[in-house]
């Protein structure tokens, strides 16, 4: 199993990042399906505690992020994975259920395949916070979990190869309407009067297949850097 918490720092409130997010999640679902595969909506509707769309494991908060909205989707994803999982893997493995509760700011999505069952989980959580980027378990992860946690910090500033179109790269891209950016330096955050938030991202993997649980693990892992990198 693995437990990573990518911290992604932005120069905006956590208001306006909740209006950004929808650009993400669009292009992200762009970018991430396409060649014949595509995802399928099946549920896209407000969901409350105790309603027919409630998660099964209850959100935190103590009840501060009890309603929002949830979907659930198919992709179809054939085309996007290693070629040695689709050597290994039946055509049927290739697709992912994905059901999510956007409770703004906390977030959760959990991606499961119906062919591996129990064997594949995973799970991404998000609390959007404003200003701090350094709270130590924002997630109010048990002590197990926790000493099992990574922490990552995302500098959206910094290169990763291929994962930002070069007319938005933050080194060189100021906004219109905003006039913030561009983010000069390693580290922007700590030398500059832009608002900043912090996307606190955990994500738990479970991947139980003999033989390559770890190379698909650790795939996993730097799929998910360089899409938090990129969106």
């Amino acid at each position: 199993m693995i437990v990573k918490e990518y911290r992604v720092i932005l120069p905006m409130t956590v208001e306006e990042y909740q209006v950004a997010q929808l650009w993400t999640v669009i292009e992200a679902s762009k970018d991430e399906t396409g060649g014949g595969d595509g995802v399928e909506i099946l549920v896209n509707e407000p969901f409350s505690v105790g309603s027919q769309y409630a998660p099964e494991e209850e959100l935190p908060g103590g009840g501060t992020y009890s309603c929002g909205q949830y979907t659930h989707k198919i992709y179809h994803l054939a085309s996007k994975v290693p070629s040695f999982i689709r050597l290994l893997a039946p055509g049927e493995a290739l697709n992912v259920t994905e059901k999510a509760w956007n409770a703004y700011p906390y977030c959760r999505t959990v991606i499961t395949n119906g062919y591996m069952k129990d064997a594949f989980f995973l799970k991404v959580e998000t609390m959007h916070v404003q200003d701090k980027i350094d709270i130590e378990n924002v997630h109010e992860l048990p002590p197990d979990m926790l000493a099992k946690r990574e922490v990552i910090y995302v500098d959206i500033a910094t290169d990763l190869e291929g994962t930002i179109k070069s007319e938005w790269d933050p080194k060189t891209f100021q906004s219109k309407t905003t006039g913030r950016g561009p983010l000069v330096g390693p580290r922007w955050w700590e030398k500059t009067d832009m608002p900043v938030m912090c996307a606190y991202k955990l994500v738990t993997c479970n991947f139980r297949w003999f033989g390559i649980q770890g190379l698909v693990e650790s795939y996993i892992a730097k799929t998910e850097l360089r899409l938090f990198h990129a969106f």
